[in-house]
């Protein structure tokens, strides 16, 4: 039972000599990519880092996120709006959008569709703007800021 063990006798195992597979070398590399385990400046962490960048820059050309912002006109009247010399504004409204019809006041038309664009504000003046065979084809309306 006075047994000493040698602890420097050298045992040797007798370890096949395994084929090492392309395949498990190829998993081996893609393991790591997953994991991260490569050191930077590494051609194995330049390759992720080069991946990720095309991921973030050619994804969103090549997959539909359904993200992009809701195109919306507020003013679909097509009024142009031209500062003057007096400090106003001069508003060119078209006639498709005021009713000129007996009875209605324009004056009041051109406010309401004014109003949105700029806020309050108070008419001076307004003539109407026709083209060479005498038709209306917009309103110039010359108003202030209230």
């Amino acid at each position: 039972m006075n047994s000493k063990i040698n602890l420097q006798s050298e045992s040797t195992f007798a370890v096949p000599d395994v084929p090492v597979s392309p395949m498990s070398a190829i998993w081996r590399t893609i393991r790591g990519y997953i994991l991260w385990s490569y050191e930077r400046g590494s051609l194995h962490y330049d390759i992720m880092v080069t991946l990720i960048l095309l991921f973030v820059f050619l994804s969103p050309r090549l997959i539909n996120f359904k993200d992009k912002p809701v195109e919306r006109n507020p003013n679909s009247s097509g009024v142009l709006v031209i500062p003057d010399k007096q400090g106003g504004f001069i508003y060119q409204i078209p006639a498709s959008a005021v009713n000129s019809a007996a009875g209605a006041d324009i004056r009041e038309q051109l406010e309401r569709i004014i109003e949105p664009i700029a806020g309050a504000v108070s008419i001076r003046k307004y003539e109407a703007v026709d083209d060479a065979k005498g038709h209306v084809q917009s309103y110039k309306v010359w108003a202030d800021k209230e």
